[in-house]
């Protein structure tokens, strides 16, 4: 218990060396650039410990926790026990592993629903709107994106085949629908992309690329390991726009067939 302490206290100290940029840019700016007094410091410096300290707790539980879970799950899906191929054979077709598709794309739409900044830029996009974007609605094709996302992004790792190939493509047809899809959507698709990759997302799906890669024969973890994030940022923009522009056919589909 005294070892563990004693390395938390070492994160939160690094934490806190971290966290010292940030905080010196926001008094000073307000001290020296607005030149007005703070209120209520107390609070603010309160609120402060509390962010330390939840970071701290954070990235400890990540590396007690998530980290590790992310490439056990990786690495048991792909046993030559579990897909119930000979050990000895290294030459295992891709649909072997469907297994790690419907868990990488169950582990993206389930990540995306309990991201915090996605439900608090569905909130308020709901509330800007005046409810004709629907926050559960966009949740929904976002995490329906960052599941078919991560699909494809194991199915890079497993069949060794270039990343630059789904990257062009997926930026090639968001650019396209960005042509046609309502223009009060295109900006918080490209942010629901973006968001999609924070705090809980990361560490799970960096995990989960790092353990395939080293799980599977003849991929390198360093090459191959790392990619999974484009495909979490790139393809729920693709969901999104796709979202809005199937809303848009079916209420001029609606309003048509009205007399």
């Amino acid at each position: 218990m005294s070892a563990w302490l004693i390395e938390f206290l070492q994160l939160v100290l690094e934490t806190t060396r971290d966290f010292i940029p940030i905080f010196v840019v926001l008094i000073g700016f307000h001290l020296l650039i607005i030149r007005k007094p703070i209120n209520n410091p107390q609070k603010i410096f309160t609120g402060f410990i509390f962010v330390l300290l939840g970071i701290a707790v954070f990235l400890e539980g990540l590396d007690m926790a998530l980290f590790p879970i992310g490439k056990l799950m990786a690495t048991q899906l792909t046993t030559p026990a579990f897909l119930g191929i000979n050990p000895n054979d290294k030459t295992a077709s891709w649909q072997t592993y469907r297994w790690i598709y419907l868990f990488a794309a169950s582990l993206g739409f389930a990540v995306a629903l309990a991201e915090p900044s996605l439900q608090a830029i569905a909130n308020k996009a709901e509330q800007i709107s005046g409810g004709t974007i629907r926050a559960w609605g966009l949740r929904i094709a976002v995490g329906f994106g960052l599941g078919t996302g991560l699909a494809l992004g194991t199915f890079r790792i497993i069949t060794g085949t270039e990343l630059y190939l789904y990257i062009v493509a997926g930026f090639a047809i968001a650019a396209l629908q960005t042509l046609f899809a309502p223009k009060s959507i295109i900006g918080i698709a490209f942010d629901s992309g973006t968001v999609t990759t924070t705090m809980i997302t990361v560490p799970l799906v960096t995990s989960l690329g790092i353990g395939l890669a080293q799980a599977i024969p003849g991929r390198n973890p360093l090459l191959d390991g790392f990619g999974l994030l484009a495909f979490a940022s790139l393809y729920p923009i693709i969901a999104v726009l796709s979202y809005a522009q199937i809303a848009q056919w079916l209420n001029k589909r609606s309003l048509s067939s009205k007399p």
